[in-house]
C-alpha cells in the first residue's frame, strides 16, 4: 500500500527528472542540430567545452556568483531567522512579507528589478540622485551587472534560506537559553555559544541549497541582464542554453555542458555535506 501511494509522483519524477537526465548524458556523446539526427563523436563535446575560450570567463563568473551568494544568502538568512523569531508582534505578517518573494515567479523578478535598476528611469537611481549619489549604470557596467544578479539572487531565496533557520531555532529548547541567561550571560554570547552551534545541521541545509541554487541561477538573470553586459553576468546555465537553444543549434554540446554541471554541483554538494559532518564530529 506505501508503494502504491507513492507510486504516482514516483511515476512524474522517472518520466520528466531522471530519465530527461538519462537521455541528456547519451545525447553528450553525440552531435544534433535538430534533435532526431545523431552522429556519434565520443568525448568531443567534452573536449569543444574545455577547449571553448569562453568557458573560462564563465567559470569566472559562476564562481563570483556562487560564492558571494552563498555567503551573503546563509548570514543575512541566520540574521533574519534571528530577528523574526524575536518578534512580539505580527509575526505572521512580516514571515509573509520575507517570503514574498520566493512566491514570485523568476521571469517576473527579473522584469520587475530590470524597472528598478534603470539607469534613466529606475527609482534606485532617482532616489540616489535627490541624495547627490550619481546615476550608475547598475545594468550596463560589467562589475555593476554582477552586483546588481547577486543582490537580486539573495533576495529571492533570501526568505526561503530565513524559514528554513527559522525552524531551526524554535527547535531549539528554551531552557537552555533562559538557563544561560539566569547565569549572566549577554544575547550576542548566548548566539555565539548557544544558538549558532545548535544550529549547524540546519545551516549546513542551507548552505547545500544554496550552492546548488547559486550554481542553476538562470531565468532572473537571463531576464535581468540576458547575461550582460559584455557577457560579465553569463553563468553556466545561461551557457548550456545557448549551446543548445541558440543558433548554431548544438543539443549535444549543450547536454555535455549539463553533465559537467551536474558533477560540479554534485562535487560541492558532498563536499559541504562531509564537512558539515566533520564539523559535527569534532
Amino acid at each position: 500500500m506505501p508503494y502504491l501511494f507513492v507510486a504516482p509522483n514516483m511515476f512524474i519524477f522517472l518520466t520528466f527528472i531522471i530519465w530527461p537526465a538519462i537521455r541528456g548524458f547519451q545525447i553528450s556523446f553525440y552531435d544534433s542540430i535538430d534533435g532526431r539526427t545523431f552522429t556519434p563523436v565520443g568525448a568531443g563535446n567534452y573536449r569543444a567545452i574545455f577547449g571553448d575560450p569562453t568557458v573560462a570567463e564563465v567559470a569566472k563568473n559562476t564562481a563570483i556568483y556562487v560564492i558571494f551568494y552563498v555567503i551573503i544568502s546563509t548570514v543575512l538568512s541566520i540574521a533574519f531567522a534571528l530577528i523574526v523569531n524575536e518578534q512580539q508582534f505580527a509575526k505572521g505578517f512580516f514571515r509573509a512579507i520575507l517570503f514574498l518573494p520566493v512566491m514570485l515567479s523568476p521571469v517576473v523578478v527579473g522584469l520587475i528589478w530590470n524597472d528598478v535598476l534603470d539607469r534613466k528611469v529606475g527609482p534606485l537611481n532617482s532616489l540616489l540622485e535627490a541624495l547627490g549619489g550619481g546615476s550608475p549604470g547598475w545594468l550596463i557596467e560589467p562589475k555593476l551587472g554582477m552586483i546588481a544578479v547577486i543582490f537580486v539572487g539573495v533576495w529571492v531565496h533570501l526568505g526561503f534560506y530565513s524559514i528554513i533557520l527559522l525552524a531551526g531555532l524554535q527547535g531549539i529548547d528554551r531552557s537552555l537559553l533562559e538557563a544561560a541567561a539566569m547565569d549572566g550571560a549577554t544575547r550576542p554570547q548566548i548566539i555565539r555559544t548557544i544558538i549558532l552551534p545548535l544550529l549547524k545541521p540546519t545551516t549546513l541545509v542551507i548552505l547545500i541549497l544554496a550552492t546548488i541554487h547559486g550554481f542553476q541561477s538562470f531565468d532572473f538573470i537571463y531576464t535581468l541582464t540576458g547575461g550582460g553586459p559584455f557577457g560579465a553576468t553569463t553563468l553556466i546555465v545561461q551557457y548550456i542554453y545557448d549551446r543548445a537553444f541558440q543558433t548554431p543549434i548544438q543539443y549535444g554540446l549543450g547536454s555535455a555542458a549539463g553533465v559537467v554541471l551536474f558533477m560540479i554541483i554534485f562535487a560541492f554538494t558532498a563536499l559541504n555535506f562531509l564537512l558539515g559532518k566533520k564539523r559535527q564530529a569534532i
